[in-house]
């Protein structure tokens, strides 16, 4: 059956915000992000009064030949006491003044939280005598209905400090001017959680699982041999198809709408044989179709236990 493309639309000469919100929660990679911002050239303010963000924004020209600011990176947390209450209404202004505004909200797990607090001994803002997890817990439920209007959430529970810097420098970089949307498409595991930043999710837990055929369970979707195995079954082939005319469908409407990156999340129950597969399969068959599409594999390097054998009486 033959399927319908819509046109590419013409690009955009800039696809790069012209003022950055950085938000999020406390201990989630902020300070990271707006090292990663500074290097991309955008002039970093950290903990701005809420009621003075219209008031910066006509400082922003929006314009790299201008000897002004051209784009700003704006760090604003918790830590600034009319930052829930006003938020909407200042970003709402901040827009109206025809500035590309782009807001990206941090998150991580409780326990990536806790674990981060920890090594580095610092207070948690939040923290009223009540402990840590609770503090983290109030900030997260605090912060819930500004996250709904974030334009982009990043979880940087599987982040490193340098993983984070080039996935924002990939994400924002003002060199990627007029070059094709990239498009990552990640496996995951659901056992260990999925991603917090996908722009779509997968799921190909309905087809054959190699974890139940002795001889291929410790290998991953990455063999020869798991590979051959998935496209033996007739409905592995017809799941890429029908992906693959999907994503061909959505993804220069995504490009439109003036987004330059598309993660895109393939899951399974362990991220090591099915998705691990499909998402390789699916990007090279994405890169066939003219994208610039990788595959990336959050999971596929979790160990394999395996089980224990069972007693006799």
């Amino acid at each position: 059956m033959a399927r319908k493309t819509p046109k590419s639309p013409p690009v955009e000469k800039n696809n790069v915000p012209d003022i950055v919100i950085i938000t999020g929660l406390s201990g989630s990679g902020m300070s990271s992000a707006t090292n990663a911002f500074q290097d991309l050239g955008y002039f970093c303010v950290d903990n701005l009064p809420i009621t003075m963000l219209p008031t910066f924004g006509r400082l922003v020209t929006g314009d790299e030949d201008d000897k002004g600011i051209s784009r700003a990176a704006l760090v604003i947390d918790i830590r600034e006491r009319g930052f829930l209450a006003d938020f909407e209404k200042q970003l709402e202004a901040l827009r109206a003044s025809g500035l590309k505004v782009t807001v990206l909200f941090f998150e991580a797990s409780d326990d990536v939280l806790q674990y981060r607090f920890s090594e580095t001994r610092r207070p948690h803002p939040a923290d009223r005598g009540q402990g840590l997890l609770r503090a983290i817990r109030a900030e997260r439920k605090a912060m819930a209905r500004l996250r709904a209007h974030a334009d982009q959430i990043i979880d940087t529970s599987d982040h490193t400090v340098h993983t984070l810097r080039s996935f924002l420098l990939s994400r924002f970089s003002p060199d990627r001017k007029g070059t094709p949307m990239r498009v990552e498409v990640r496996s995951f595991g659901h056992k260990y959680g999925h991603p917090g930043d996908l722009e779509l999710l997968l799921d190909v837990r309905h087809l054959p699982n190699p974890h139940f055929v002795r001889e291929l369970r410790p290998l991953s979707g990455h063999d020869p041999r798991v590979v051959r195995y998935l496209r033996s079954q007739n409905e592995v082939q017809e799941t890429l198809e029908r992906f693959t005319d999907l994503l061909s469908y959505l993804l220069p409407l995504y490009k439109r709408e003036g987004k330059s990156y598309v993660t895109v999340g393939i899951g399974c129950t362990g991220g090591r044989h099915r998705s691990v597969m499909i998402a390789n399969a699916l990007a090279r068959a994405l890169r066939r179709e003219g994208f610039d599409a990788r595959a990336t594999h959050r999971d596929v390097r979790k160990v394999v236990r395996a089980r224990p054998s069972k007693s006799r009486a």
